[in-house]
């Protein structure tokens, strides 16, 4: 049965509470030791199928590929104060790689394949990994980028001449009895490095604790689970994804394509996947797919998705496709390593990401830090009682994300209400401010994802020296539609009477919403694109 999340409330502090963290495991045993055993404890499973390479590993096979790269790494003299790089796909040999940095104690830091070479010379600089494994088709954007480091690249496919080839590495000798290293400083040691959504700057290098809690909400998976997350190792859903396989002894799909709808949706009926997580792109993408109507998605048993706000349609769109209701809104951030609320009940509360998961306590605030009751609206601020490093290297953003008394402060807007689910209003920084009235691009999004010719939608703020923010959009239209700019801003002005929620700046029709790296819409992307299509004109 899918995970069903509940939480208390303390009226006199205004927070809310989870409910007491269950042990499953060893407290003091870590992720690597964990998947270590549970990998021996079924050796004949298939623990991963690549849809796109056509190769299949057994649990026994994938073992001993961790530990040749394991091997591989001690022979190099890498400790555990040492970092690992990986830009790469969902390529047959990189599940391998992750769980020998888990088996060494070694934290990974992973960037998205779509980086530039600035991009990942700024952030390389910050965790100076010994050793980088990334597909070949990245392989000379990452060595400039890495000139100035001492780092040996590894390459996953696509081998130029002049690389180490991933099977060079997996014909290290393994010593006898190999066991996944002691942790230095325990469950608090760093698991692996991600980085920030980027949207502006260069991105932060987020540490994942070596924490119990990215399990929560999985405990369900078994060994007759077939899982499938198209997002790489980049991503938090990503990581939950590569963990929970090793843990729970489940079947893994992966393809080291890009994500494509039609696809995806074959994969999930071919190999009958009962779990997957997606950002809501992937499911506004599939619901537009041509496929989608006669699509079968029977198998599915636990439909995860989160990252960024679904529109109802695209969500009533999905849940019609479904044989069980097993649709969940999960929120969370990377800096928390995990969900921090899951929203298993549609029917009774649309739109909302859930309830607090185990072990984690939540407030909402106001601009003055004041915790505000039921149905206000505030910041949103959890307290997950685990160590965190911080941002790798940067302890004033460090100081600024979690508090003195350990709380995240998350950016976002969002009350709860009187039955503890929580609702996302917006980022607390894209609120927009129209002739001094402040108000939030999600308000408009609603109202246009209403549409019945719309598929995606980025309500983005346009300037104007005289009322501020003017609220502009960039529309995805449904295949087939006529759907025109026009129409999108004759929608709008019929539904409000409030001036400030009109379309004031326009809106333009476009086949894809601008994204940051992880796939989730980037408003400051696509206000430059929408002026730069307007200033054309």
């Amino acid at each position: 049965m899918p995970y069903t999340p509940a939480s208390s409330y303390d009226g006199d502090q205004k927070i809310w509470t989870g409910e007491e963290t269950t042990k499953y495991f060893d407290p003091h045993l870590s992720i690597g030791e964990i998947i270590f055993h549970e990998m021996q404890r079924h050796p004949q499973l298939v623990a991963q199928i690549s849809a796109t390479e056509n190769t299949v590993l057994t649990r026994a096979e994938l073992l001993a590929n961790s530990m040749r790269v394991a091997s591989f790494m001690r022979s190099e003299g890498l400790l555990q104060s040492d970092v690992v790089g990986i830009i790469g796909r969902n390529t047959t040999h990189m599940l391998a790689v992750a769980y020998a940095c888990f088996f060494n104690g070694i934290a990974f830091h992973s960037l998205n394949t779509s980086y530039d070479r600035d991009t990942i010379e700024k952030v390389y600089n910050i965790t100076k990994p010994r050793l980088i494994f990334c597909d070949g088709d990245e392989f000379e954007k990452v060595r400039d980028a890495t000139s100035k480091l001492d780092v040996k690249i590894v390459t996953m496919r696509n081998h130029p001449s002049d690389s180490i080839r991933i099977d060079e590495v997996l014909a290290t000798s393994v010593e006898v009895d190999f066991q996944p290293a002691q942790l230095e400083q325990g469950n608090d040691q760093t698991l692996a490095i991600l980085c920030s959504s980027g949207t502006t700057g260069t991105p932060k290098a987020v540490t994942i604790t070596n924490s119990r809690h990215i399990l929560t909400g999985n405990y369900h998976l078994t060994t007759a689970d077939v899982q499938y997350s198209h997002n790489t190792l980049d991503w938090i859903t990503g990581l939950l994804t590569t963990i929970t396989s090793g843990v729970f002894s489940t079947t893994r799909i992966i393809a080291d394509n890009a994500f494509d709808p039609a696809f995806a949706m074959r994969i999930i009926k071919e190999y009958k996947v009962t779990w997957t997580i997606q950002p809501p792109s992937s499911m506004a993408l599939m619901t537009n797919c041509p496929d989608f109507e006669s699509c079968d998605l029977s198998s599915l048993r636990c439909y995860m998705f989160g990252g960024s706000r679904a529109a109802i349609e695209i969500q009533k769109s999905i849940r019609s496709r479904l044989s069980v209701d097993c649709l969940q809104f999960v929120y969370g951030f990377t800096e928390l390593g995990a969900m921090a609320t899951i929203n298993p009940n549609f029917d009774g509360k649309p739109g909302s990401v859930g309830r607090l998961v185990n072990g984690l306590r939540l407030k909402i605030v106001n601009e003055e830090g004041v915790s505000l009751g039921p149905d206000e609206v505030g910041e949103v601020c959890i307290m997950n009682n685990q160590h965190w490093s911080g941002y790798y290297g940067n302890e004033v953003e460090s100081r600024a994300i979690r508090d003195h008394q350990q709380w995240f402060h998350s950016g976002d807007l969002g009350y709860m209400d009187r039955d503890g689910f929580l609702y996302i209003v917006d980022r607390k920084k894209e609120m927009l401010k129209y002739q001094n009235i402040m108000y939030y691009p999600n308000d408009i999004e609603s109202v246009i994802s209403e549409m019945p010719d719309v598929a995606e939608v980025c309500v983005f703020g346009v300037w104007s020296d005289i009322y501020g923010d003017e609220a502009a959009a960039a529309v995805v239209k449904k295949l087939g539609s006529d759907l025109t700019s026009q129409d999108v801003v004759d929608y709008v002005s019929t539904r409000t009477d409030s001036k400030y929620k009109q379309l004031n700046g326009g809106a333009i029709i476009v086949e894809d919403l601008k994204r940051s790296a992880n796939g989730k819409t980037n408003r400051l992307a696509n206000q430059a694109h929408f002026l730069h299509v307007r200033d054309r004109r």
